[in-house]
């Protein structure tokens, strides 16, 4: 099992930059990949950026060059720096992670972003 808790979401002018953070707990060591995913109102979840051991990381083509995923092995947690945000980042973002071996995803609360105009 594993626990994800994200943090550092918030309202922010367009043009703006935030941090969010996800922390995770439980059975950390068998984490392979951590990401990112958003959702906006009336939208399907998709993907935004991850991170996979060994340090590969991969990012839509909607927040390349904006957006950089990282991660702090020493604090079991996952960062995503957003710069130069668009209203149009507005959503509510979910931190995932995936064990070694599985297809199974696991899924933080969510912390919404507001990119104001």
């Amino acid at each position: 099992q594993v626990q994800l808790v994200e943090s550092g979401g918030g309202l922010v002018q367009a043009g703006g930059s935030l941090r969010l953070s996800c922390v995770a707990s439980g059975n950390i060591f068998s984490i392979n990949t951590m990401g990112w995913y958003r959702q906006a109102p009336g939208k399907q979840r998709e993907f935004v950026a991850s991170w996979t051991s060994g340090g590969r990381t991969n990012y839509a083509d909607s927040v390349k060059g904006r957006v950089t995923i990282s991660r702090d092995n020493a604090r079991n947690t996952v960062y995503l720096q957003m710069n130069s945000l668009k209203p149009e980042d507005t959503a509510v973002y979910y931190c995932s992670a995936e064990q070694f071996g599985s297809t199974y995803t696991y899924w933080g609360q969510g912390t919404q972003v507001t990119v104001s105009s």
